[in-house]
C-alpha cells in the first residue's frame, strides 16, 4: 500500500523564471498598444526637436531653484494682492443673478452700438435736447438704473 501525501512541495519560481514572466507581460503590452507608443515617440521626438523637452528637463533638474524662485514671486504683494482681488471678485460673482448679469451685458453692448450710431451722426446736444431725453423712457429708465446704481455703491462704502 502506497504512503498518504502529508507534504505538498510548491515549486517556486526561480528569478530567472520571473524575469521572463514580466518580459513576456511587457512584450504582450507593447503588443497591445503599439499605436499609442508610436504616439508617444512621436510627441517626444516632437518636444526633443522644439527644444521644450530640453528646457522641462532642466526646470526638472533645478526644480529647487525654480521652487524657491516662485515661492518668492508667490508672496510679493503685487501678487498677493491680484489673488486676494480674484477671490473677492469671485466671491461677488456668486452673488449676483445671471439673469441679471446676461440682460445687463445685453443692454450693455445695445448701448455701445446706439452710442457708436451718435457718434457717427455729429449731431450737437443741447440742454433742451437734453431736457427732451429725459422725457424719453429707455433714457429715463437708464438714469434711474444709474441712480440707484450709484445709491448702492455710496452705501456700501460707508460699511
Amino acid at each position: 500500500m502506497a504512503k498518504p501525501i502529508t507534504n505538498i512541495a510548491k515549486s517556486a519560481p526561480t528569478e530567472e523564471e520571473k524575469r521572463e514572466k514580466t518580459l513576456e507581460t511587457v512584450i504582450e503590452d507593447i503588443a497591445q498598444n503599439a499605436d499609442s507608443i508610436r504616439q508617444t515617440i512621436k510627441l517626444l521626438q516632437e518636444l526633443h526637436d522644439s527644444g521644450i523637452l530640453g528646457a522641462l528637463n532642466a526646470i526638472i533638474e533645478a526644480r529647487e531653484e525654480v521652487a524657491k524662485i516662485l515661492m518668492g514671486q508667490m508672496v510679493r504683494p503685487p501678487v498677493t494682492n491680484m489673488i486676494n482681488n480674484a477671490m473677492a471678485v469671485a466671491g461677488a460673482l456668486t452673488e449676483i443673478d445671471p439673469d441679471m448679469t446676461k440682460k445687463l451685458m445685453g443692454s450693455v453692448t445695445k448701448g455701445l452700438q446706439k452710442a457708436e450710431e451718435g457718434l457717427r451722426s455729429n449731431e450737437k446736444v443741447g440742454l433742451f435736447e437734453l431736457m427732451k431725453a429725459l422725457r424719453d423712457p429707455d433714457i429715463n429708465r437708464a438714469i434711474g438704473f444709474g441712480l440707484n446704481f450709484l445709491k448702492g455703491i455710496g452705501e456700501g462704502l460707508k460699511e
